[in-house]
């Protein structure tokens, strides 16, 4: 276990390095749809190119940050019915949907994916707006997305079992704690 725990180690060190990367992707998208509605304004002048710029940048924020989300907990569950449940429970929850939900959904995203990014690439296919961007940067971000997905599932998964064994604490259980005095 403690070679998958070093694992998980470094794939959550490379998934915290995106997740922290990607909120420039934020300011960038709002830098961009800022200069263009001035651009708009003043000069009635438009581009769709930046318009798709936008459009790429916030599916690159929703896409890369996809994991950092998942690493942190705070990815969308039904609080009510999970704050119920003794924390073995709510492990147990974890596992199966990592295993059997969140693992399998990845993988067949990432084996459906890989062929329609190398048909991008190769064909240099180009938005069909006049002035729009290439595409394929755009099928490249999502197959990221869920590489980076089903790897930070694979290390959640590795860090519930180690939990429930007791080779770990819990890295949640204090934000669990957290939560339930909110709500």
């Amino acid at each position: 276990m403690g070679v998958l725990l070093s694992l998980s180690r470094g794939i959550d060190a490379v998934t915290a390095f995106i997740g922290r990367w990607v909120y420039w992707l934020v300011l960038a998208a709002v830098l961009v749809s800022a200069g263009n509605a001035i651009v708009r304004k003043l000069f009635d002048i438009s581009s769709n190119a930046w318009l798709e710029l936008q459009w790429y940048l916030f599916g690159a924020v929703f896409m890369l940050a996809s994991a950092y989300t998942l690493q942190r907990n705070e990815h969308i569950r039904i609080d009510i019915v999970s704050n119920m449940l003794p924390p073995r429970g709510r492990n147990w929850i974890d596992v199966i949907g990592h295993a059997f939900f969140l693992l399998p959904l990845t993988i067949v995203m990432i084996w459906r994916m890989v062929p329609w990014v190398i048909e991008g690439i190769q064909s240099g296919e180009i938005s069909a707006s006049a002035g729009g961007l290439t595409l394929w940067p755009a099928r490249l971000i999502l197959l990221l997305g869920f590489v980076l997905l089903f790897f930070q599932a694979i290390s959640e998964l590795i860090k519930r079992i180690a939990v429930m064994q007791g080779i770990i604490p819990d890295p949640h259980a204090r934000q669990d704690a957290h939560h339930a005095h909110v709500e």
